[in-house]
C-alpha cells in the first residue's frame, strides 16, 4: 500500500529547517517527507482493529513536522518511521468494538481518537487516563507500542494519510452517524480539540472572548464557545471577536457566531473599545499594552508574536488558553508576571465536565459536525500522488480563499479539487 512517511533523516531535517528559516512558505519544504510503498501495520493484541482511512486531514502540526518547525518537545514522544495523518474518517476492515463498548462492523465509518493513552498500549491506567483525560496521559513511551502522543507519529500504528489500513485500539475508535457527510467526519478530531479548548477556556456570560487566528482551529473553537452555548452547556459570552486575516476566514467567521469580526493588526484596538481599555506606553514597533482588556484571550497561532499579543491585550487577572501548536521561540512574559494573567495550555480531549455531567469530547464534536455543519471548513481534497500540491495548498491556505485542505486516500478513486 502507498502512504506518505517521514524518516529520520537529519540532514533532510536540517535542510527543512534552514529552508523555513529563510522564509519558505508552510508546504512547501517536504524534508524527510515521502511517498513510498508500505507493509500494513500488525494488529498489537486482541483489541486493536484495521481501519482503512476514507479522508485525512492536514493539520498545523503536520506541517510544522513537515518543514523542521516542530518544537524540540517532541522529539522523545515520536517514533521513526512514522505514517503522518491523525485527522481521520475511515472504514472498519473487519467487526470490532468502539470505545464505549459498542460493536463496530465491517464497512463502517468510524473516526479515530488518535492519542495513544494507556489503555491502547496495554497498561494499567494512569491517573490521567483513569479520569477520562487521556490527552494528559504521561506515558506515551512505554507498553507495547513505540513511543507516539498519537496515531501519525508512532512508527507501530500507521497514519490516515495511506491508502491502507492502519491500526487503532477499541478505545480510540467512535461510530460516524449515517447523517454525517465524509467532511463533517474528518473534522471531528481538530473540533474535539476546538470543543476542549472552549471549555477550558471558562468564559462566562459577562465575558469579552479574543480570538486570535482564523484557520481551523480558531473557527472552530469560535463555532464551539456558540455551539456549546446554544446547547445550554455552558454561558454565552457577552461579546465574542476574532482577528481574521482573508475573507473566506471572515465569511466563515460570521456565520459562525462571531460579535466583531477584524483584521488581525485592528484585533487589539477592537478589544481596547469593547472594554473602554487605555492603551499603557507605545513601544517603537510594537502596539501597547492595554490597561485593562478581554477577560479571555484564546491564541490559535502558537507564535511568540501571537502569545505576545495575547498578553498585551488581556485584562490584569485575566486568562490566556493557548491553543495553537507552539514551535521553539523566545519570549518576554513580563506581562503574564505583572498582570498574575493565567496562562492555559489547551491539548487535545478525553472527558469534559459539562454542566455537571461527563461527556466524551468526541461524542461532543460528533453532535457539533451535525449541527454546525463543519464540513463546510473542507475546502479541497487531493489524492496522495499529489501531496506536493496539498501540502502547499495546506501552508497557503488563506490566502488562496481556503480553510481545511484534506486528503481522499481511497485508493483508485477519482478525486476533484475544488477552492471556495
Amino acid at each position: 500500500m502507498r502512504a506518505l512517511r517521514i524518516d529520520r533523516k537529519l540532514t533532510r531535517f536540517a535542510a527543512a529547517r534552514v529552508a523555513s528559516a529563510f522564509g519558505a512558505g508552510r508546504g512547501a519544504v517536504l524534508g524527510p517527507l515521502r511517498l513510498v510503498d508500505v507493509t500494513a501495520p500488525s494488529l498489537p493484541s486482541a483489541d486493536w482493529f484495521p481501519v482503512t482511512p476514507i479522508r485525512s486531514g492536514i493539520c498545523g502540526s503536520d506541517l510544522a513536522s513537515v518543514d523542521g518547525r516542530s518544537s524540540l518537545y517532541f522529539e522523545d514522544i515520536v517514533s521513526f518511521p512514522f505514517i503522518l495523518g491523525h485527522e481521520i474518517v475511515g472504514e472498519m476492515v473487519a467487526d470490532g468494538i468502539g470505545a464505549d463498548g459498542e460493536p463496530l462492523l465491517a464497512g463502517q465509518r468510524v473516526v479515530v481518537q488518535p492519542v495513544l493513552g494507556c489503555a491502547a498500549r496495554g497498561l494499567e491506567l494512569c491517573p490521567a487516563c483513569r479520569a477520562g483525560d487521556v490527552g494528559r496521559c504521561g506515558c506515551l513511551t512505554h507498553g507495547h507500542l513505540s513511543p507516539g502522543l498519537q496515531t501519525g507519529f508512532c512508527r507501530d500504528t500507521g497514519g490516515g494519510w495511506s491508502e491502507g489500513p492502519l491500526v487503532a485500539h477499541a478505545s480510540q475508535l467512535f461510530a460516524v452517524p449515517d447523517d454525517l457527510s465524509d467532511d463533517d467526519a474528518v473534522t471531528v478530531e481538530p473540533m474535539a480539540c476546538a470543543i476542549h479548548a472552549a471549555l477550558r477556556a471558562q468564559a462566562g456570560a459577562d465575558d469579552t472572548v479574543a480570538i486570535i487566528g482564523a484557520g481551523t482551529l480558531g473557527l472552530g473553537v469560535l463555532a464551539a464557545l456558540r455551539f456549546l452555548a446554544d446547547t445550554g452547556r455552558s454561558p454565552s459570552p457577552r461579546r465574542l471577536m476574532i482577528g481574521a486575516r482573508y475573507s473566506v476566514q471572515r465569511q466563515m467567521a460570521s456565520a459562525f457566531g462571531a460579535d466583531d469580526v477584524v483584521e488581525p493588526r485592528h484585533l487589539d484596538r477592537a478589544v481596547r473599545s469593547a472594554t473602554s481599555s487605555l492603551i499603557v506606553g507605545r513601544p517603537t514597533g510594537r502596539s501597547g499594552v492595554l490597561s485593562g482588556g478581554s477577560d479571555i484571550t484564546i491564541d490559535c497561532v502558537g507564535s511568540a508574536e501571537s502569545i505576545a499579543e495575547a498578553l498585551r491585550i488581556t485584562r490584569p487577572g485575566g486568562r490566556v488558553v493557548l491553543v495553537g501548536m507552539p514551535a521553539k521561540a523566545s519570549l518576554d512574559l513580563a506581562a503574564l508576571w505583572h498582570r498574575e494573567i493565567e496562562l492555559v495550555g489547551a491539548y487535545a480531549y478525553g472527558t469534559e465536565t459539562v454542566a455537571g455531567e461527563s461527556e466524551s469530547t468526541f461524542h461532543l464534536a460528533l453532535e457539533m459536525a451535525g449541527t454546525v455543519g463543519t464540513g463546510r471548513l473542507v475546502s479541497a481534497s487531493y489524492t496522495l500522488d499529489r501531496y506536493e500540491e496539498a501540502l502547499a495548498h495546506a501552508g497557503s491556505a488563506g490566502s488562496r480563499g481556503a480553510i481545511k485542505i484534506v486528503f481522499d486516500v481511497r485508493p483508485k478513486r477519482a478525486v476533484s479539487q475544488r477552492e471556495d
